[in-house]
C-alpha cells in the first residue's frame, strides 16, 4: 500500500525534525532563529543574514552535515 502525499509530507517533516535533533542539520531552525534574532536586534541586515545562511549551507557537506532541504528530500 502506497502512502498518500499528505502522509509522505508528514514523514518528511518528521525526518527533518529527527535529523535536527541529532545534530545532523547545518541550517537547523535553531541556527535560523538565532540569525533572525540578531537581525531583529539590529546586529545584522537581511542581506547579511541571507549571506550567513548561504555560507552555512555551503559548508555543510565539508562538515559532514546536511541542509534542511537535503534532510527533507531524504525523508
Amino acid at each position: 500500500m502506497s502512502r498518500t502525499r499528505f502522509e509522505a509530507s508528514i514523514a518528511k517533516r518528521e525526518a527533518v525534525k529527527a535529523a535536527e535533533a541529532s545534530g545532523q542539520v547545518a541550517d537547523s531552525m535553531e541556527i535560523r532563529r538565532a540569525l533572525i534574532e540578531r537581525m531583529d536586534a539590529g546586529e545584522l541586515t537581511l542581506e547579511q543574514v541571507q549571506a550567513q545562511l548561504k555560507k552555512i549551507k555551503s559548508a555543510a557537506k565539508r562538515n559532514g552535515l546536511v541542509t534542511r532541504a537535503q534532510a527533507f528530500s531524504r525523508g
